[in-house]
């Protein structure tokens, strides 16, 4: 672990980080510039957003975010790993005026309540036991303004063949049971013990990794 990494029980992958860049699209067989542009199509960004990053890694669809958004009318998007390694590959190459990053666990947000329109997730959760994943999801609510949306893209239960081996294999090849948890399809629920509306499946990439959309719930104030 890099010296700097926040303690966590959730898998860091600072060992991977000079590489991450590389591996990354591999791993996502080229379709992960497309991928990014279907959760920021479902954001609906407005210049003056603030959008926080979970799991960021080294900050490509932070960075993506970012540039949709505007400084001077108070736009930003926060990138936030608990991998100190990534966050500094990710400040290094991808950091802007509308773009920062910061070592910071998500099942333990410094941020006040609140105070971001939106948080998003890109293959972060499976990472984390469901104690993480739970109490990650209860900080994104919790930061979150009124009407605030939450998009998770991430690894769920297979809905094809390959989906179901290539998910199935990870969970056994890499000793990781929190894939486990996701294939069980734990995701929607977590959203609703946290308070968000319920969830909607907009889209299932290569048969296991599903993209999530919902909301913390509008408060009228007469």
């Amino acid at each position: 672990m890099h010296p700097d990494s926040v303690p966590t029980r959730g898998r860091t992958l600072d060992y991977g980080a000079p590489v991450y860049d590389m591996l990354e699209p591999l791993l996502m067989l080229g379709k992960l510039s497309a991928n990014n542009r279907r959760i920021i199509d479902l954001l609906s960004l407005q210049k003056q957003h603030r959008v926080l990053d979970l799991g960021c890694g080294t900050g490509t669809l932070t960075r993506a975010i970012g540039d949709r958004l505007d400084a001077e009318a108070g736009g930003m998007a926060l990138g936030i790993d608990a991998a100190a390694g990534m966050i500094r590959i990710a400040a290094k190459k991808r950091a802007s005026t509308t773009c920062r990053f910061e070592v910071v666990a998500a099942e333990s947000l410094p941020y006040a309540d609140t105070s971001f329109d939106a948080v998003v997730s890109s293959l972060f959760f499976h990472h984390v036991d469901r104690d993480l994943k739970e109490r990650a999801i209860r900080e994104a609510f919790r930061v979150l303004r009124s009407g605030g949306l939450l998009v998770v893209a991430d690894m769920h239960t297979p809905t094809t063949f390959m989906g179901s081996l290539v998910s199935h294999a990870a969970r056994w090849l890499l000793v990781q049971p929190q894939i486990g948890e996701n294939i069980a399809g734990v995701l929607p629920e977590l959203m609703l013990q946290a308070g968000f509306e319920q969830p909607r499946l907009n889209a299932m990439f290569m048969g296991y990794i599903a993209l999530f959309s919902t909301r913390k719930a509008q408060v009228h104030t007469p």
